[in-house]
């Protein structure tokens, strides 16, 4: 009985904020379609990725390539297709650039998430007909997608919302994302053996619609304050070049320690997702034991992340703003591989792998988004998207390749270096709280955030 408290406490203030705030529930809805579209088909990508079919996954003139050389195309998969993620984000880093630089805010958003859909559709005729290497196109459009959507989906929510209410509302925004995992992965157990893989596509491109009309509907939020504050305007073409975030992110110290805090951050995470791998193949050989153990975890993650959502973030970040929201979790993930280092056990990985993942997404996230409210546009479209997708998939393929390298020695070894990867992220944490002081302040400071780009 001590909990219902709680429990209506948050609901209810819940519903005082859509009251106060009509564009919370636009937003809210927005997220919610996003992350259900990526999580009804997020299974589909693990599932290629995981793949023992080689020729499913890759096209017959990449395992030819290989072959002739001797090259065992399946025991580099996952860094095969990292590295051409990697690839794929430096090509569309430019494209991105250019878009946002030569067209307005209601033409760029829509086309990104139009063109989402219409490869989706593409992909349903690819999957309906079974063509080869229709695995590995998928594995690598989908990781495209996330990074790229849910960046745009931030970077427009900084146009809607400011500082303070960031602060107020991304909690609440983030939860709504985290509804959407979780109903995502039930969707596609409930429909894929119904209707197949190909027409998960088609679900997914619902949602997609749906995001467009959530962002058409808050868009007009976003012109209003433009006006009333005196801030550039959206409806605009920002222009600038289209490396204009690569070369902020070498200019700006901000910007900077954004971009170290995401590369260690991801390495935290892939280290940790990878060695997790060895670990469970070697405690639970039994396939049916191996599901059960993730999806514990998975359950545990968006339990704690969704609790964590409702209940702190917004009180955490409108009392004492970013910094206990990131460094709190910052130096729990060193404490956590410090003693996977001592002890590589099942449960203690499971511990730390939830707490990593559930952190990021409750704590860190919601975090460093309300920074991008108060900098000028060019700074939370052009370098906070490459951050979010050419940075982070550089840290990505980083300690993929890493993780190849330390396997041979143990998993003591992996998470050694894993700790010293944790406290460079709770460095740059530490970094990025100092230079995000010298912004100027929530109330008066976001016309003089316009100039400063």
């Amino acid at each position: 009985m001590s909990q219902r408290p709680a429990a209506t406490g948050s609901l209810g203030r819940f519903k005082t904020a859509l009251g106060e705030s009509p564009p919370l529930l636009w937003s809210f809805l927005y997220f919610f379609c996003l992350l259900c579209g990526y999580y009804v088909l997020r299974p589909v990508r693990e599932a290629m990725g995981a793949s023992s079919d080689v020729s499913a996954l890759f096209p017959p003139a990449m395992i030819g390539f290989f072959a002739e050389r001797g090259i065992a195309l399946k025991e580099l998969q996952l860094q095969v297709l990292f590295t051409c993620t990697f690839l794929i984000m430096l090509a569309l880093q430019p494209v991105y650039g250019w878009l946002v630089s030569r067209w307005p805010r209601r033409v760029f958003l829509p086309a990104v998430y139009g063109f989402f859909i219409v490869t989706l559709l593409g992909f349903y005729a690819l999957f309906d007909s079974g063509v080869p290497g229709r695995g590995m196109a998928f594995f690598l459009w989908i990781t495209v997608f996330n990074l790229f959507a849910v960046a745009v989906f931030w970077s427009f929510m900084a146009d809607v919302w400011s500082d303070v209410e960031a602060r107020r509302y991304y909690g609440y925004i983030g939860a709504a994302g985290t509804v959407g995992a979780i109903l995502g992965p039930m969707l596609t157990r409930a429909l894929v053996e119904r209707i197949g893989i190909a027409h998960l596509m088609l679900v997914s491109a619902g949602f997609l619609m749906l995001c467009i009309v959530c962002l058409l509907r808050l868009r007009r939020y976003a012109v209003q304050r433009e006006a009333q504050r005196k801030l550039a305007s959206g409806e605009v073409p920002m222009g600038g070049t289209v490396l204009a975030g690569l070369r902020l992110i070498a200019r700006e110290p901000l910007l900077r320690w954004l971009a170290v805090l995401c590369v260690f951050g991801v390495g935290v995470g892939t280290l940790l997702y990878n060695e997790q791998a060895a670990i469970v193949r070697q405690f639970y050989p039994d396939p049916k034991a191996a599901t059960a153990y993730y999806a514990g975890i998975d359950l545990a993650v968006n339990v704690l992340t969704l609790l964590i959502q409702l209940r702190i973030t917004r009180a955490l970040l409108s009392r004492y703003g970013i910094a206990p929201a990131l460094l709190i979790p910052a130096f729990a993930i060193l404490l956590g591989y410090a003693m996977l280092a001592a002890a590589p056990l099942p449960l203690l990985v499971a511990v730390v792998q939830v707490v990593t993942r559930s952190s990021e997404f409750s704590l860190n996230k919601p975090a460093r988004e309300t920074i991008y409210t108060r900098v000028a546009r060019e700074w939370r479209y052009k370098a906070g998207a490459a951050i979010d997708t050419v940075i982070y998939r550089g840290g990505d393929l980083t300690f993929v390749w890493t993780h190849k390298l330390l396997s041979g020695f143990g998993s003591t070894a992996v998470f050694g270096v894993g700790t010293l990867v944790a406290a460079a992220f709770a460095f740059g944490a530490w970094r990025v709280v100092g230079e995000a002081k010298k912004l100027p302040d929530a109330r008066g400071g976001e016309r003089e955030g316009e100039r400063a780009g």
